[in-house]
């Protein structure tokens, strides 16, 4: 299917936009003139960690880290699942649309990553190229599970139609 291919080559892209939102600086936090701070969201999860914050360390691990990654993953099952029965299909299909549901939410976790980080009272923030490679992330990630989701809805180019029982 040359659909399924061209959503792969799209997959392997996002999934290199979130590595590299995941390592790269997302903001820079200057504090009076001399003091500065850049962090990336590992970085800031990290930091999280070390300063005790468990609930934020988690919260923001598991929505912009791990099911980033598991929404990708599932995609790349769902557009090679031509060799799997329609039962695995349908599995798929269900928990994409409860991803569906979440996928924002790792923009908003990285917002309040933002916000966790101590602030003084003179403090200025600047977006890095991190937080740009990480949103192309999400939005490759909503646009390739659309096109998964009409793939397998559209009567013509339904993926489980394919499969022999």
């Amino acid at each position: 299917m040359k659909e399924a291919r061209r959503l792969r080559v799209i997959l392997w892209i996002t999934l290199l936009f979130l590595c590299v939102g995941l390592v790269a600086p997302v903001i820079t936090l200057k504090k009076f003139v001399l003091i500065e701070s850049t962090f990336s969201v590992i970085g800031g999860t990290l930091e999280l960690l070390k300063e005790g914050r468990l609930f934020l360390f988690f919260l923001i691990t598991g929505f912009s880290i791990v099911l980033p990654l598991l929404k990708i993953g599932l995609l790349m099952r769902l557009l090679g699942a031509e060799d799997h029965r329609t039962v695995h299909l349908d599995r798929y299909l269900h928990w994409m649309h409860l991803f569906g549901k979440w996928s924002m939410l790792d923009v908003f976790v990285v917002a309040v990553l933002v916000v966790s980080v101590k602030l003084g009272a003179i403090a200025s923030v600047e977006i890095r190229y991190g937080l740009y490679a990480f949103a192309v992330a999400v939005l490759l990630t909503m646009y390739v599970t659309a096109r998964v989701v009409s793939l397998t809805t559209d009567p013509a180019t339904d993926m489980r139609k394919k499969r022999t029982p």
